[in-house]
């Protein structure tokens, strides 16, 4: 039986992505205990297994109402999060029962323990706050070669991966994206979808991994017209990968 994904809204603009087999439900990030709950009472699930990514309360705070309420077995960063029952830093290949296997990634730079989940089986990548479609996280505890490397490991998974990440976002990381790479036609074709969705009060995501290397320029930090993009902002000539990272990250911070 394939799992069902759905992202559960909450706060302004997370998700808590959830995966339903059977009877047995899977949680990641649960910022709030309350949505979790209400999905799982609604449904007339239990819940087995839950992911984080990272430390920040929106992605955590609802670990120990769900730890003390329910058996499911907590794995997360070494990120000095509560209510963990196994901390993993990457590298890992952990069984998840009805849900497969899961492929754990270190990707550092938005926080230094951050953790990226891959689940080959069914193509879903749960990468918290470090890849965003058309984006990527704010360097708040990391440094830009950090990052770079990490959305590099990310952008060689497999085409078909379906980026599940935390936020909705992706309407103004078009925005910035279009500033960018203006004549980019994936870009327009992936802003007039996200309207479309957003319109209808529907989420942008999960996106294919495939889609997100032909516009988001983190992903993009080796194409001519980026770093060109970039060079003309930064004021100077940048070289490839790491240094025009860092530079489209300082620019959209202040976008």
């Amino acid at each position: 039986m394939r799992p069902t994904l759905l992202p559960l809204p909450a706060f302004s603009d997370n998700y808590i992505w959830t995966l339903r087999c059977g009877h047995e439900a899977l949680v990641v990030d649960p910022g709030d205990a309350a949505v979790v709950e209400a999905w799982l009472n609604h449904e007339g699930l239990t819940l087995t297994h839950i992911l984080v990514t990272h430390h920040h309360p929106d992605h955590t705070a609802g670990l120990l109402h769900l730890k003390a309420r329910h058996q499911a077995v907590i794995f997360g960063p070494d990120e000095n999060i509560a209510g963990l029952d196994h901390v993993v830093t990457g590298g890992e290949q952990l069984d998840l029962g009805v849900f497969g296997h899961a492929q754990v990634l270190a990707v550092p730079g938005h926080t230094l323990g951050h953790i990226a989940w891959h689940l080959p089986k069914d193509d879903l990548l749960f990468c918290g706050d470090t890849l965003f479609s058309a984006g990527c996280g704010r360097l708040f505890e990391g440094t830009a070669a950090q990052l770079h490397a990490s959305l590099q490991a990310l952008s060689a998974l497999p085409d078909a991966s379906l980026v599940c990440c935390t936020h909705e976002y992706t309407t103004a990381n078009l925005r910035f994206a279009l500033a960018v790479e203006p004549d980019n036609a994936a870009l327009v074709q992936r802003q007039q979808e996200v309207a479309d969705l957003r319109a209808k009060e529907q989420p942008s995501l999960p996106v294919r991994l495939e889609a997100e290397r032909g516009y988001n320029p983190f992903l993009r930090t080796d194409i001519p017209a980026v770093i060109a993009a970039a060079s003309q902002h930064a004021g100077r000539p940048l070289t490839p990968g790491q240094e025009t990272l860092a530079a489209l990250r300082r620019w959209k911070d202040v976008f």
